[in-house]
């Protein structure tokens, strides 16, 4: 249950904006039962900026790299030692834990990529990759193939296998900071200092579409879980999101006051992380198009983000040589979520959880057993009279925000005037005493 605070004493303009704020604030929380990101853990180790960071798929061990050249493996137990893999030749530019959670991808300023064991061994292959920093590697999700981009303008293809060399894409014309297999793997996206994005078909090799409406140098891009849209993290302060299908763009976020190094998207695809050089990270609401978190935690540039397969976990790296372990919270008690705790206690179909799913991901809806119609149908009338009365409180919230607005106007207007008599009237005096 939802208590609100005791009435304000109103004494003047600050405390009518404050109830209103914190009427909208409860109502939020009363909407969506969102808690706050909780910093969990962190980690101290490197000695040099954090470049990457990747969860297993059991979440028990957590991978990082690092400018020191060296590669992490955090163990999520409490009191468990972690383990530090020396190997590559120059700074470690990004790591990834395969699907499966039995190696880790590192690439590096040597030109080379490493796959570990992440054992107390510590034992690796190395293949020479390309002919300049390796940025970026990423595992398909059957953990069959690998894709790696680098500062010789070019993204390749290997087999895991052997790590047999595939086929290079080549039409970058500078850096490749970033590129992602798509969830299904049919498709790779990529992201360059030629401040484009590309789209290429795996199988034909060819570059189906250019994402080119970035004004500055792209720092990382990834997949939707859906796969239907990519997102793009710039050295212009943005976060774009594009819908692959239509080559449109879907949404732009200008909520950083710095360079955004990195995203990840939640899971569930309703969230985006990201991390910037002005040292927050921030959480975005896709579905409702707005900034939902700033996070504080890192004394200088957050470098990197990544959430957990499951979505329960977030770490973020930073200049500040430390790897945080973020509880992620707010995802934990969804709407749909909420009407299945009401006095029935079991689960329902047609919640408006569901309809948001089907709404986002285009489901269809599932059928509803004839035996459970009655039953669900009276969940539904009480899932949609509560959605009403929320709706209305918003509506009231928006008339309530259009008035302020109007009367902040007034009172601007009303300022102004003051100001401007108060100016005659001391024009007036000086007058007289000359």
């Amino acid at each position: 249950m939802v208590t609100f605070p005791r009435p304000f004493v109103m004494g003047g303009w600050e405390d009518f904006n404050c109830m209103k704020l914190t009427i909208l604030t409860y109502t939020v929380n009363l909407i969506a039962f969102k808690e706050d990101p909780s910093l969990e853990r962190h980690f101290k180790g490197h000695r040099d900026a954090i470049t990457g960071v990747d969860f297993s798929l059991n979440k028990k061990q957590l991978a990082s790299g690092s400018m020191d050249s060296c590669l992490m493996i955090w163990s999520m137990r409490p009191q468990m030692r972690a383990y530090r893999f020396v190997g590559h030749k120059g700074a470690v530019m990004c790591v990834q834990f395969s699907p499966s959670g039995h190696l880790v991808a590192s690439g590096s300023r040597d030109k080379t990529v490493r796959l570990w064991v992440p054992s107390i061994k510590g034992e690796s292959t190395v293949f020479k990759a390309h002919t300049a920093t390796v940025r970026s590697v990423h595992f398909s999700s059957d953990g069959q193939f690998l894709v790696t981009a680098s500062d010789d303008k070019t993204v390749k293809v290997w087999t895991l296998h052997r790590q047999k060399f595939l086929f290079s894409l080549n039409q970058h014309i500078n850096w490749v900071r970033c590129a992602k297999f798509s969830p299904d793997g049919c498709l790779i996206v990529s992201a360059s200092d030629d401040k484009t994005v590309k789209l290429w078909d795996k199988t034909s090799r060819e570059c189906i579409h250019s994402f080119c409406e970035h004004g500055g140098f792209v720092n990382h891009v990834d997949f939707h879980p859906s796969g239907t849209c990519i997102a793009a993290a710039g050295t212009d302060n943005t976060v774009k999101v594009w819908d692959v299908r239509m080559n449109r763009l879907l949404q732009h976020y200008q909520v950083h006051s710095a360079v955004v190094n990195s995203l990840s998207f939640h899971p569930s695809g309703n969230y985006l992380i990201t991390a910037s050089n002005d040292s927050t990270l921030k959480v975005l609401d896709l579905l409702e198009g707005r900034l939902l978190y700033t996070l504080h935690g890192h004394q200088g540039p957050a470098t990197c983000v990544a959430f957990s397969r499951t979505g329960d976990f977030f770490a973020s790296g930073g200049s500040d040589e430390q790897v945080m372990v973020w509880k992620t919270n707010f995802d934990a008690t969804d709407y749909g979520d909420v009407l299945k705790t009401q006095k029935h206690g079991t689960n329902i179909n047609g919640t408006l959880h569901s309809l948001k799913s089907e709404m986002v991901c285009g489901d269809p809806p599932k059928k509803i057993k004839t035996q459970e119609s009655a039953k669900n149908q009276q969940w539904q009338e009480e899932g949609s009279g509560l959605a009403n009365t929320l709706e209305h409180i918003v509506g009231q919230l928006d008339v309530l925000t259009q008035t302020v607005s109007i009367l902040e106007q007034r009172l601007t207007l009303t300022e102004d005037k003051l100001k401007e008599c108060l100016e005659n009237q001391q024009k007036i005096i000086q007058n007289k005493m000359n």
